[in-house]
């Protein structure tokens, strides 16, 4: 049968308030117009459903079926247009992120309190991913953004935004503070220990390419699982490593770790966003996404080079 919906929705007000005034009313409707639906249901439907006496209105056998699929029915769509609404109004809603760990440190995190104090409903899901995870899962549908550090190869359906670039610092530990304003190569440092992240990650394919580019071999002694991990390697002279200049600042400034005067010039990062065309973004992610743009855009103007 092809009936119209708003005859259900009317049908479903008179049989719950077995009233056809009161039904009128909520229905900002008049009284005929109600009753000329009904009849119009009951005909499409070949049924009666509705019982008048002068004690009001009462549901015939078929009536009280009815009512009870169309009440699920009218109660469940009034549910939804609720819940769509609050997420429009950014009252409610969920935002998951698939992020790497330079990514989420130097970037979205300051973003992420801007948007939570802007939109304190609206809920974030945090997925701390390696680039590569975090790209799968945006590929996957899994999450609805990812923010990842360089270099991303990416092929449609996702397509990516870049929001910041850097440099990294090659530095080291006390036991190197004797090398400290002095241009050393990169053939010199060969033959100190070097630390790294796992082969598995963007960040060793990048700087692969950069020591293949000048003829040589990354061959790290030690690799770290994530790159919080290498800054205390280094303090305590394990050996020495490449890290994004503000994660160091701190450890500068103490005098924990020494930077180091490379004569090649270190390759720059990028930090960039990720997102599937195939997936209608949200409400809510589409005002972080347009927050994460915003910072990007203030932040072009910025010099790239270490201090």
């Amino acid at each position: 049968m092809d009936i119209n919906y708003e005859y259900y929705r009317i049908f479903y007000y008179v049989a719950k308030y077995k009233n056809l005034t009161q039904a009128a009313r909520v229905l900002h409707s008049s009284q005929p117009n109600i009753s000329r639906t009904i009849k119009l249901l009951e005909g499409a439907l070949g049924c009666c459903l509705l019982i008048r006496s002068s004690r009001g209105i009462s549901l015939t056998p078929e009536g009280e079926r009815l009512y009870t699929h169309v009440k699920a029915a009218v109660e469940r769509i009034q549910a939804a247009e609720n819940e769509i609404a609050r997420s429009v109004d950014m009252q409610d809603g969920c935002v998951t992120i698939g992020a790497s760990e330079t990514a989420l440190h130097m970037l979205l995190l300051p973003v992420l309190r801007r948007f939570k104090k802007d939109h304190p409903q609206i809920r974030i899901r945090i997925l701390n991913h390696l680039t590569t995870q975090a790209i799968q899962s945006a590929r996957q549908g899994e999450v609805d953004l990812a923010v990842v550090a360089t270099p991303p190869d990416i092929e449609r359906p996702l397509h990516s935004h870049p929001l910041l670039t850097f440099r990294d610092i090659l530095i080291g530990g006390p036991s190197y503070s004797a090398l400290q304003g002095k241009p050393v190569t990169l053939a010199e440092l060969s033959t100190h220990p070097l630390i790294c992240l796992g082969e598995d990650t963007m960040t060793f394919r990048s700087y692969e390419n950069f020591y293949r580019r000048h003829g040589l071999p990354l061959c790290p002694e030690l690799q770290a699982a994530t790159t919080d991990q290498i800054l205390p390697m280094i303090k305590n002279d394990l050996g020495i490593g490449y890290i994004p200049e503000i994660s160091a600042r701190d450890a500068l400034e103490k005098g924990e770790v020494f930077q180091l005067s490379l004569t090649e010039e270190i390759p720059p990062r990028e930090i960039c966003l990720i997102e599937n065309e195939q997936y209608p973004l949200s409400v809510a992610a589409r005002e972080l996404r347009a927050l994460l743009t915003e910072h990007r855009d203030l932040s072009s103007e910025c010099d790239i080079s270490p201090k």
